[in-house]
């Protein structure tokens, strides 16, 4: 198990990870938002953030997270990889080695919202929509400072 950089040319790989991820934990999001929202993983915010992957020991991609900044942008796990560590792993990693503190979830997704607690992230705003501005509000959490 490694976390390692991303290559350009498994974008294609990650966004298949994330479509299968989001599908199993974001059922408020129709079809069509899931095939504007590929669109945009693949060729907008993959190349705009630092990606890490999660691989097995066949360097299979099980989960990736995205940051910039201060910010984890992204964190999605295949469904078969779930609580197995992968996530948490990748949380650590952004901490530790990216000094994450802030992240955005969906409120719909109330599975990030308490794995994102349990780590110690807090609330401390609330938008009512989207970064598209669809009607799906999102908790802007950061680490309490007095975790690691």
């Amino acid at each position: 198990m490694t976390i390692r950089a991303v290559s350009e040319l498994e974008f294609a790989i990650i966004t298949d990870v994330w479509k299968a991820s989001v599908r199993d934990t974001h059922d408020f999001l129709s079809e069509v938002d899931l095939r504007e929202l590929r669109s945009q993983i693949l060729n907008d915010w993959l190349p705009a953030v630092n990606v890490m992957v999660f691989t097995n020991k066949d360097d299979e991609i099980l989960g990736f997270s995205g940051s910039a900044d201060e910010k984890l942008e992204m964190l999605f796990v295949a469904p078969s990889s779930r609580g197995y560590g992968v996530g948490k792993s990748l949380l650590n990693h952004a901490i530790s080695e990216k000094s994450i503190r802030l992240v955005d979830v969906n409120e719909q997704n109330g599975q990030a919202v308490a794995f994102y607690q349990h780590f110690g992230f807090e609330v401390f705003d609330r938008s009512p929509v989207d970064g598209q501005g669809k009607p799906y509000p999102l908790l802007h959490m950061r680490l309490n400072p007095s975790n690691p």
